[in-house]
């Protein structure tokens, strides 16, 4: 068996838009089957049965996506390989976490974020759902997909950048999105996850991350998550002009979130320049992979 893409597999337009559309089709049919089909329960078993719903959708959303990279690539999933997952996600997760909670210092610090006391653990459950099937899904799509094609075949920085945008595109239809929030999250999230993966070559480190950093904006801090309002273990609300406090989007629209998501971006990015990582700047009609 040839170990890189023949015939029309190899042309990287074909893949993109094939492994975009397989991809971000299996994750709109888990999001409906984590969501959309749970019976009628209390909240807390409700909650439980979709967690194991998402568990076993993020499992699929791996499985298939290892076997459309042997398909399509002629090749092992390496960047979603068994081989340091754990350490990748918790390593992710502990920097999403601490990139998370240094915003809400810094709001502190400005006087927009108010300590009122613990919150609730009741909807702890629905922070861990959401945050587990964002972030496996997206990642998967947009830098597993979208972000490694593209810098096979136009370099690191185009790559970057496309992706980055196309990530903020993909959130202008969530609840309280307006072009500003859009453009933060392309600069923010879009720049940091694929910063974290071309560091790593894994996925893992910006799934753990982009994880943590949800579940820690709703399930902690009981801020909206891409204009979806939570509950959390903190009662902190938030006031202040929706240029620092994010708004109804959530803190994710701030700019306090982008200087913090920038700062690390560009520390990783600077390891990987150091590390010979970073791709230079080409047009290839046909890649490897």
């Amino acid at each position: 068996m040839s170990d890189a893409p023949q015939g029309f597999w190899s042309i990287w337009p074909i893949r993109l838009v094939f492994l975009f559309v397989a991809t971000a089709a299996l994750d709109a049919g888990c999001q409906a089957w984590t969501y959309g089909f749970v019976p009628r329960l209390h909240l807390p078993q409700q909650q439980i049965f979709q967690l194991a719903s998402a568990v076993v959708g993020v499992a699929l959303i791996v499985f298939i996506y290892r076997g459309l990279i042997r398909w399509t690539e002629k090749r092992r999933a390496d960047e979603l390989g068994a081989h340091g997952a754990v350490r990748g996600f918790l390593a992710g997760a502990l920097i999403g976490l601490v990139l998370f909670s240094a915003v809400y210092a810094i709001f502190f610090y400005l006087h927009i974020v108010t300590f009122n006391g613990m919150g609730t653990t009741q909807y702890l459950l629905r922070a861990l759902t959401l945050s587990l099937m964002a972030a496996v899904a997206e990642e998967v799509v947009l830098r597993g997909v979208v972000f490694r094609i593209l810098e096979g075949a136009m370099g690191t920085t185009v790559a970057l950048i496309l992706s980055g945008l196309l990530f903020g595109f993909l959130h202008a239809g969530n609840p309280g999105a307006t072009a500003v929030s859009s453009l933060a999250i392309a600069l923010e999230a879009g720049i940091l996850l694929a910063a974290a993966y071309a560091l790593t070559r894994s996925l893992w480190l910006p799934i753990g991350l982009h994880f943590a950093w949800n579940f820690a904006e709703g399930g902690i801090y009981s801020a909206p998550v891409s204009g979806i309002p939570f509950k959390g273990l903190l009662n902190v609300p938030i006031s202040g002009p929706p240029l620092l406090s994010g708004g109804a989007f959530g803190p994710e629209a701030s700019v306090v979130a982008v200087g913090v998501c920038l700062t690390a971006a560009v520390v990783m990015i600077v390891m990987t320049i150091r590390r010979g990582e970073w791709k230079p700047m080409k047009f290839r009609l046909r890649t490897a992979g």
